[in-house]
């Protein structure tokens, strides 16, 4: 007759991170944190190419428009790519491209408070804004600083 044996956990850094996370509650934060602002600009930044989620030039303030040599079009394309930026330097140096990324939304922020009817957008961009700071004093405990240290303790 077999005993009834669990199998043994996998030894992955994934398997690592979970437990981890299971046995402090901070550190799982920091992951989720981690992982969404790795995802969610990267998403968003490519989408600015397809317009699939929504016509992103409808939330470019018409005073930007004015002021740049580029198209409404072309200028939601070089943010994109910006966020696409954000997203891989979030993923590679948390620490620092938080920061970034807080920096970046509060710009948002300032183009949609500057056009009249996307206060909801700009009230939830602060909301991420506030959770990209979170994301770098997480960053602070679970990774390593400097350049060639960098990285996931």
């Amino acid at each position: 007759m077999a005993a009834n044996v669990a199998p043994a956990p996998a030894s992955g850094w994934a398997s690592h991170a979970l437990h981890r996370a299971q046995a402090e509650p901070a550190y799982g934060a920091f992951l989720l944190l981690w992982i969404g602002f790795m995802a969610i600009p990267i998403i968003f930044g490519l989408d600015k190419f397809f317009n699939l989620l929504t016509n992103w030039e409808g939330y470019l303030a018409p005073w930007l428009v004015g002021i740049s040599p580029l198209s409404a079009h072309a200028m939601m394309l070089v943010v994109g790519v910006v966020e696409i930026c954000a997203g891989i330097m979030v993923a590679l140096r948390p620490r620092y491209a938080a920061y970034i990324v807080a920096l970046w939304l509060a710009g948002i922020i300032i183009n949609l408070l500057t056009y009249s009817g996307f206060y909801d957008v700009a009230l939830r961009d602060f909301g991420l804004l506030v959770a990209a700071l979170a994301l770098a004093v997480l960053a602070r405990t679970y990774t390593k600083p400097g350049i060639r240290h960098g990285g996931m303790k």
